[in-house]
């Protein structure tokens, strides 16, 4: 952002849960647990999703499935959904997995796998009330807290080489 220039910063999703899982079997991620941070959009945020990182895209795999609320934890295996295995260098990979919502029920994708990304790049969205998960390499450590509130492209949601402890906070 240039100095003198205003943009308008409303949040668009709320960090819903963080916690140490086994990724889907669709990332073809090791099935070992490992940090994700779990975003939600309710029906009037904004859902356009966005790359974690910079990252070569290596697989998109869509899976059919329910419609639950995508705030529910049994909606990342539950419901419909898209997976994207991120390549960031060094042997490491992110996965990122779009999830339809209640009243969600079309995920539209603007990339394809090959595709190069940049941190902040739109790579989809999907239709009201949805989730996207975001699967951390070993050692990445997670900077934002649950209830926290997110501006796409702007808020840092974890630390890719932190020696550091994951954070935690406390909302009003």
């Amino acid at each position: 952002m240039v100095a003198g220039m205003t943009r308008n910063l409303i949040p668009d999703s709320r960090i819903s849960a963080i916690g140490a899982v086994v990724p889907p079997p669709e990332l073809d991620l090791p099935r070992e647990p490992v940090t994700r941070i779990s975003v939600f959009m309710n029906v009037f945020d904004v859902h356009v999703n966005r790359s974690p990182v910079d990252a070569a895209i290596t697989r998109i795999t869509y899976v059919p499935g329910a419609f639950l609320n995508a705030e529910l934890d049994k909606a990342s295996a539950d419901n419909e959904r898209q997976a994207l295995t991120l390549d960031i260098g060094e042997g490491r990979r992110i996965g990122v997995v779009q999830i339809a919502g209640l009243i969600a029920r079309r995920i539209v994708k603007f990339v394809n796998e090959g595709d190069r990304l940049t941190a902040g790049q739109r790579f989809g969205l999907i239709r009201f009330g949805s989730r996207v998960d975001v699967y951390l390499p070993k050692g990445a450590v997670a900077l934002a807290c649950v209830g926290q509130r997110a501006i796409a492209g702007e808020t840092v949601l974890a630390d890719l080489a932190s020696s550091e402890g994951e954070r935690s906070g406390r909302l009003a």
